[in-house]
């Protein structure tokens, strides 16, 4: 039995809010110049808001049809692990002189990832807020980062 038009028009407006906030993310690691920017940041918040969303609505369907499991938290975790794989990647990507880089970037990629969960469950204000939260952490705080000078 196919989803209803409905459940599809949720999870597209739940994979818009996503784009549009790693999008935020994205334009930031952009502008300072990093290798991961806008449209990686912004896939990254999509594939983690979709998978996600297809958990959920695989966790709905479950409760309906009897003899078919799904677990959300399996969703998170196949979604973190995969990330971490892409952060990994950037890190040895950005590798100087024997000295590991990239790792912030690796890091905003894994947030990223975070924020389209949130985002795909539905829970917005969480993941407004925490973009937000990255935000500062990226643009603000690079004020007093040691390796930034």
């Amino acid at each position: 039995m196919p989803y209803g038009v409905g459940e599809d028009a949720v999870l597209l407006v739940r994979l818009l809010v996503a784009a549009a906030l790693a999008a935020t993310v994205g334009w930031e690691r952009e502008t300072a110049g990093k290798s991961a920017g806008l449209r990686t940041h912004m896939l990254v918040g999509l594939a983690a808001a979709l998978y996600t969303g297809l958990g959920v609505l695989g966790m709905e369907r479950a409760g309906a049809e009897p003899g078919l499991r799904a677990d959300p938290v399996r969703v998170i975790q196949a979604v973190a692990l995969g990330i971490g794989f892409l952060g990994g990647g950037a890190i040895a990507a950005a590798r100087n002189e024997g000295h590991p880089g990239g790792l912030t970037t690796a890091a905003s990629i894994w947030t990223t990832a975070a924020v389209g969960i949130a985002a795909g469950i539905g829970h917005y204000v969480l993941a407004a807020g925490s973009t937000l939260l990255q935000f500062v952490v990226l643009r603000v705080l690079v004020r007093f980062d040691r390796s930034a000078g």
